[in-house]
């Protein structure tokens, strides 16, 4: 495997733009956790590195249930990311959040219930902090970002993230307005557990496609891909300028997740777990 990147962007095709990027190529990654949901597109951005993995596939045939979200930060991992930024279209669940604003959330709910969440379900346990689970810096430079540029921005909403890849009862809409959730999607879990495990910064540009199904109006394919083609160009701007300011070296407690979190006794786990998790843990277990 030839390639390395410092920044990886996940999201949909609408939010690359392949002119942003020089010396462009394509990468196939392997992992203990199987294939990433597609080839990985690497080029320069000035002096950075960057890559971007569609996390749907290309041509979105990938189910969010279906997602390998392992493979898929175990690459990024391997290539030698840093840092995440995470594109995603959601549903409103506040009057006051509408559909083509931008909300940057600070913490999540897990209402998944089949998705493997954890890189390490065997021969190890890891307890992972994850209190908080987006990187407070990427997640601070994103809304600013999108401020400046004239976008309605949330700073500090709640993503409850559901298994999909149906879309809520009008129940369970109205169940999560009650508990105080601003937005609701189906892809930032286990994502973003998976980039805490892997010590990489992550946060997430949600865009609001559609009030969920507790408003007058039904939710309809229509209106949301309609609303995602909108959003494009606000996710395209953020992203572009994010590269700019973000500072690949600067530290962050996100980059120290395993530090105190292996509780296995290093001689008890097997050297072909070691070297199967190398790229996590190969620091703290030599």
């Amino acid at each position: 495997m030839k390639g390395h990147a410092d920044i990886a962007i996940i999201g949909g095709s609408g939010v690359y733009d392949v002119s942003l990027f020089d010396n462009i190529r394509q990468i196939e990654v392997d992992t203990p956790f199987g294939k990433p949901s597609d080839s990985i597109t690497v080029g320069d951005f000035g002096e950075k590195k960057v890559c971007f993995l569609p996390r749907h596939g290309t041509g979105h045939r990938v189910s969010p249930t279906n997602l390998n979200s392992r493979a898929n930060i175990f690459a990024l991992k391997k290539l030698g990311v840093k840092q995440i930024i995470a594109a995603s279209a959601v549903g409103s669940l506040k009057e006051d959040i509408k559909p083509q604003d931008i909300v940057i959330p600070y913490q999540i709910y897990d209402r998944t219930k089949i998705r493997p969440s954890t890189f390490f379900d065997q021969d190890i346990v890891v307890h992972t902090g994850f209190a908080d689970p987006f990187c407070s810096g990427m997640s601070k430079l994103l809304h600013k970002i999108a401020i400046a540029n004239g976008y309605n921005s949330h700073p500090e909403g709640t993503y409850v993230c559901i298994e999909g890849p149906q879309f809520s009862t009008r129940a369970e809409s109205n169940v999560y307005r009650s508990l105080g959730f601003d937005i609701i999607g189906m892809t930032a879990i286990p994502e973003a557990k998976l980039a805490r495990e892997a010590e990489i910064c992550y946060s997430t540009i949600a865009t609001v496609t559609d009030y969920d199904v507790w408003h007058e109006e039904d939710v309809t394919m229509e209106t949301i891909i309609a609303n995602v083609i909108k959003n494009e160009k606000a996710v395209r701007t953020i992203i572009h300028q994010a590269l700019e300011s973000l500072d690949i070296e600067q530290d962050c407690e996100c980059r120290h997740a395993l530090d105190g979190a292996i509780m296995t006794d290093s001689e008890m786990i097997s050297y072909e777990t070691k070297y199967r998790l190398k790229a996590l843990i190969g620091k703290y277990s030599d």
